[in-house]
C-alpha cells in the first residue's frame, strides 16, 4: 500500500512510501512490514547515479559519489548495504504499474502495522518522510526498527523516540549520546579485525545480536532494540559493516 505520496522534507523533490506487509525472505530482519522510500519520478539506479537519491537520503555518506560514466548504474563508491537493484526497484517498478492501492488515512496506514513488527526504511532515510505517517503506521504495531542520517538535517522530520541515530565513527556516537539519542553505529571491518569487542563502548553499546559476528542470536523482529529511545534498552547498537558495500566504509577515526 502506498501510505505517502508527496514532497521530501529533505529537498521537496516528489517521493513515495510503500509498505510491503506479505511475508519478508530477509533472514536477518525476519518477517516484518518493509517500507520503501523512493523518488516517485525516477527510477532508484537513475536516482543513485546522478545523486537525484539526496531527496531520501539526505546526509547518508553511504550514497557514493554521482557519476555520469556510462559504464555505471550506480554512483561510485557506494557503500550502502541496500542492493538497488532488487527490492526498491522492483517496488519501483511496480508502484509505476500502479500495482498498490493507498492507504487512504491514519486507520487505512494502522492496519497495515497492526501486530506487526515494521521497519521504517527498509531503502531511504525515514526522517525525509513526515513523522505523522510513521507514527500512524506504528500505533497498533508490536515494535519496530528504525535509522536516520538526517539528526542535523534542516527541516527533516527527525524523531529520535522513533529511529536510531545512524553513526559512522565513534564521535558521531558520542556526539549523539550527549544529546540523549541511542546510535547504531557501523563498525568498519578493519576495526573490527583488529581490535573485536573492544571496538564497542563499553557499558555504551551492545553488538547487534542478528549480525554474523554475534552468532546470528536473533533477528531484528524478535530484537526489537533498534527502536529510538522508545526501546526500553539504554544501550545503543553497533554492528560491523555488511553488505554488498562493507569494503567501501573507511577505517573509523
Amino acid at each position: 500500500m502506498i501510505i505517502y505520496n508527496g514532497p521530501s522534507l529533505i529537498d521537496g523533490a516528489p517521493i513515495v512510501v510503500i509498505a510491503i506487509a506479505k511475508k519478508s525472505k530477509n533472514a536477518k530482519t525476519g518477517p516484518m512490514v518493509q517500507t520503501y522510500i523512493l523518488r516517485a519520478d525516477i527510477d532508484p539506479r537513475d536516482a543513485s547515479k546522478t545523486g537525484a537519491d539526496y531527496s531520501i537520503c539526505g546526509a547518508c555518506p553511504h550514497r557514493g559519489t554521482p557519476t555520469d560514466d556510462p559504464a555505471r548504474k550506480l554512483a561510485k563508491n557506494r557503500a550502502c548495504y541496500v542492493t538497488i537493484g532488487q527490492g526498491p526497484l522492483i517496488v519501483w517498478r511496480a508502484f509505476h504499474r500502479g500495482a498498490y492501492g493507498v492507504a487512504a488515512d491514519a486507520d487505512a496506514i494502522a492496519n497495515i502495522g497492526a501486530a506487526r513488527m515494521v521497519r521504517l526504511g527498509t531503502y531511504g532515510d525515514p526522517s525525509a518522510v513526515p513523522s505523522h505517517v510513521w507514527r500512524a503506521l506504528l500505533s497498533r504495531a508490536v515494535g519496530h526498527t528504525g535509522y536516520s542520517h538526517q539528526r542535523a538535517m534542516l527541516g527533516a522530520d527527525f524523531a529520535p523516540d522513533l529511529v536510531m541515530v545512524s553513526a559512522d565513527s565513534m564521535a558521531d556516537a558520542r556526539d549523539a549520546w550527549r544529546d540523549g539519542a541511542r546510535t547504531f553505529r557501523i563498525i568498519p571491518r578493519a576495526d573490527w579485525k583488529a581490535r573485536g569487542r573492544d571496538t564497542l563502548e563499553k557499558g555504551r553499546e551492545v553488538l547487534c545480536p542478528a549480525s554474523a559476528e554475534a552468532g546470528f542470536r536473533s533477528t531484528c523482529a524478535d530484537c526489537g532494540l533498534c527502536a529510538g529511545t522508545s526501546s526500553k534498552s539504554a544501550r545503543s547498537v553497533a554492528i560491523v559493516a555488511h553488505g554488498a558495500g562493507a569494503n567501501m566504509i573507511a577505517r573509523a577515526i
